[in-house]
């Protein structure tokens, strides 16, 4: 059936995200015991939320007949103690998903160009559709942002550079001296979207708050999340960091209420959940070991990474995804990043991280020789 009304053309050329799939639907599919499932497709925290967290939820659900704080100004103050940064240069998403779309909402008009790697969150060119402005891709090298590259494709129509750090779904990671570099570079006209989503991962990351916190950048933005790992990613809630000009240009577009009164409070308790932290980073440096060390041994191609996450080359990725899905293991295929015989595996706790490499194990020799 035909729609009788005119959609958006932007639609037209706009890809659907396709979400890693959730226990429940493979279970029902192959007609598995959900409880026998394991994902790591979808990095996130295999250790669930932080206690903390929890306890605040629970607190916060009588009152979930109110509406919630719209400024979150709670988290917001909370926030700008910890990193040091004025409260009217924070914004709030629901997840930094929402505020990439708030960004281009805020930044792009139709025939204005964005500038993105190769192998870039899947998220930077459907918002850059949605806006009817063109997406320049920028070849990676190496599997990494090919920063050089970058600022050479930058012309006086670029409105935004997208560029995460590390990077999803390779896992690369760009230094300090890298990437500032790479920011005093970019022209002031155009929009710097630094992408810190697994940044927490890193004990000493590279930290380029200093930028926004003594007001030298006003074309830079870092867009977080509590969503990894913080263990958070079911409620939702993501934050910005800015000038305070452009923090203000997100809130005119930004919906009201955007963030839930639960959400508010499990990432307030989160923040401070030190323990938690320290625990879900050391639990996934020793993931990574394991799962590189593994594949070192079974002589497999993979992507060094940074994150909670690895890219391994399997052969035909679809296919490896396919069988390890029947072995109740739910990881990530990524043919729509161009990468048609790899896979991305979330790193798990040790007897998941053992039982994904006891099924590659099993399943790749069988499909090399069918």
């Amino acid at each position: 059936m035909s729609l009788p009304l005119r959609l958006n053309r932007a639609l037209e050329k706009l890809p659907v995200y396709l979400p890693g799939k959730p226990i429940s639907e493979v279970a029902r599919e192959l007609g598995l015991d959900p409880q026998s499932i394991i994902k790591l497709a979808s990095n996130e925290n295999p250790l669930g939320p932080s206690p903390k967290a929890m306890e605040a939820i629970q607190r916060a659900i009588p009152e979930i007949n109110i509406y919630p704080d719209g400024s979150s100004h709670r988290l917001k103050k909370r926030i700008s103690e910890k990193l040091d940064i004025p409260t009217n240069c924070i914004s709030f998403g629901n997840g930094s998903n929402e505020l990439l779309e708030l960004i281009a909402h805020a930044v792009l008009q139709p025939g204005d160009e964005c500038v993105m790697s190769q192998y870039c969150f899947a998220i930077y060119p459907i918002v850059t559709r949605l806006s009817n402005a063109e997406i320049i891709t920028v070849p990676a090298k190496d599997y990494r942002n090919d920063l050089e590259a970058m600022l050479k494709a930058i012309t006086p129509k670029t409105q935004i550079v997208f560029l995460a750090n590390p990077n999803n779904p390779t896992g690369t990671f760009l230094t300090q001296e890298e990437l500032g570099d790479f920011i005093d570079r970019v022209p002031e006209r155009t929009l710097i979207v630094l992408d810190e989503a697994y940044t927490e991962y890193h004990e000493s990351p590279p930290d380029f708050l200093p930028l926004i916190r003594e007001g030298k950048k006003s074309n830079l933005v870092i867009c977080r999340t509590f969503s990894k790992i913080y263990g958070l990613a079911g409620l939702r809630i993501g934050f910005s960091l800015a000038c305070p000009e452009f923090t203000q240009a997100l809130e005119k577009v930004r919906e009201a209420f955007n963030t839930n009164s639960l959400a508010q409070e499990a990432a307030l308790a989160a923040l401070d959940d030190v323990e938690f932290l320290e625990k879900a980073r050391r639990v996934n440096n020793e993931g990574l070991a394991y799962l590189q060390g593994e594949f070192d041994e079974m002589g497999l191609e993979y992507v060094r990474s940074y994150a909670n996450f690895v890219l391994v080359k399997t052969g035909n990725g679809s296919r490896v995804f396919e069988e390890l899905q029947r072995a109740g293991i739910i990881v990530r295929p990524v043919n729509n990043y161009g990468l048609p015989e790899w896979i991305r595996i979330t790193v798990g706790i040790p007897e998941q991280n053992q039982r994904v490499i006891q099924a590659l194990k099993r399943i790749l020799p069988t499909l090399a020789q069918a």
